[in-house]
């Protein structure tokens, strides 16, 4: 039996207790095993109005009453006949609803097996599909939008976009080639390669959303570096707006790294609470240390915090040589900022009375360029796989636009734009590509 002629089931809405649970039956015999759970309900019910009902177990026992809604034909979000049986929430109630589904004929669905037959069934291209997971697991304003953008269809069109223009072009060096008796203007000088050219630059601006893409997904490392009682814990406590870090006035309080979310003016900051750095550490505290320089290496952007109480040099820190954007943190400055600082950048705050955190958020988005605004109208950000697609789609049309620049055959230019065109179409899952597919929806969670 094919898994789409099996009929599958799953909890739609989230694990734990609740007032109300969702689950849901899809496959062709959906409405047929809800009426074997639910006494016939399922059958005499008017599609796509709630309908009560009980759902009774072997014996006749009731189990629930539940409200459900029948779906049928391929009117539904899987595009195949669906009921959806909303009950009340509890764990063990939810169990037995499941395990009855189960003795009459339904299947436990897989993680994304719901998605991944709307995608099948072409109620979605794959970047919709893909979206449908953005959409829940977004951490900010900025990302839930971005994934919006793109369940409506915002990447899936633009590529099928840049797709369509690849055929016309392989579809006119192609007939030059075959058929040369009909006097087709071959094209194939600067105007064709102006027309890759395009083609090119349309995939570059979405390239150019690779790194925003990434951000909303896994949030900007940010990593707070400095001295030992400069405040870094206290900045960590500060823009979270609770106690997560130990503080302390003794040195050396933190050995290890701290990690926690906040997002700041709708982007994710995944904030990195690091051992302070100073010649004289002892051995578990040069490990903290080690590790410090190691998440400096790896962030997008560095907090560091300075005692603007001291001179300039007795503050200063040594970061590696190559390192994300940068701000200087000037903490402690209710207690006076000395006079070395004058005319030197940084952004003066007290972690104390939280005085300048708005100014801090103002520096953190402008070196970020990341805010509402840098965004425009449409926040479409693609993700690992897209862009990777992308540049082998890249790839591809310079080779061909250097084949025919010079003296090659103008069949290897059309391979080379057939590839291209090929990359594209994985993006919204226009080709056979079962492997791809596997590890897009085995990330997905039960019941999606």
């Amino acid at each position: 039996m094919s898994p789409a002629s099996e009929t599958i089931v799953a909890l739609a809405s989230g694990g734990g207790t609740a007032a109300v649970a969702l689950i849901r039956l899809s496959g062709p015999q959906a409405e047929s095993i809800a009426d074997l759970a639910c006494a016939g309900t399922a059958g005499k019910a008017v599609e796509r109005r709630a309908t009560r009902a009980k759902v009774r177990d072997a014996v006749g026992r009731i189990v629930d009453d539940v409200l459900l809604t029948v779906f049928r034909g391929s009117r539904s979000f899987t595009g195949e006949p669906v009921v959806e049986i909303a009950s009340h929430g509890g764990r063990l109630i939810t169990r037995r609803i499941l395990e009855r589904l189960l003795e009459c004929g339904a299947r436990s669905a897989g993680p994304g097996e719901f998605t991944e037959r709307a995608f099948l069934n072409g109620k979605l291209d794959l970047t919709q599909a893909e979206a449908v997971m953005d959409l829940i697991s977004a951490s900010s304003d900025l990302a839930l939008r971005a994934a919006h953008e793109q369940l409506e269809g915002g990447i899936g069109k633009r590529t099928e976009q840049l797709r369509e223009d690849l055929i016309g072009l392989v579809a006119h060096l192609e007939a030059w080639i075959d058929f040369p008796e009909e006097d087709i203007d071959p094209d194939t000088g600067e105007l064709f390669r102006s027309r890759i050219a395009a083609a090119k630059a349309g995939i570059a601006i979405l390239l150019a959303t690779a790194d925003q893409g990434r951000v909303l997904r896994e949030g900007v490392r940010t990593v707070i570096v400095g001295k030992p009682n400069a405040g870094k814990s206290s900045l960590l406590n500060l823009l979270l707006g609770c106690e997560r870090a130990i503080v302390s006035d003794e040195a050396g309080t933190t050995r290890d790294t701290i990690e926690e979310m906040v997002v700041l003016d709708g982007v994710p900051l995944r904030l990195v609470d690091t051992a302070g750095l100073r010649d004289e550490a002892g051995g578990v505290e040069r490990e903290g240390m080690r590790r410090t320089l190691l998440e400096a290496e790896r962030a997008d952007l560095i907090l560091v915090v300075r005692d603007a109480t001291l001179p300039p040099a007795e503050s200063e820190v040594e970061l590696p040589a190559e390192v994300g954007r940068v701000v200087t943190v000037l903490n402690k400055s209710d207690l006076g900022v000395d006079s070395g600082w004058s005319g030197k950048t940084g952004v003066k705050i007290s972690c104390a009375t939280s005085d300048g955190l708005d100014d801090l958020r103002h520096a953190i988005r402008q070196s970020l360029d990341l805010g509402e605004a840098d965004w425009g109208e449409h926040a479409v950000a693609i993700n690992t796989r897209h862009r990777d697609c992308l540049r082998r789609a890249t790839a591809s049309l310079s080779a061909a636009d250097e084949l025919l620049s010079g003296d090659q055959p103008p069949e290897l230019a059309a391979l080379e734009l057939r590839d291209a065109m090929e990359a594209l179409g994985e993006i919204a899952g226009k080709v056979d590509a079962e492997e791809v597919l596997g590890a897009i929806f085995s990330r997905f969670c039960i019941g999606k």
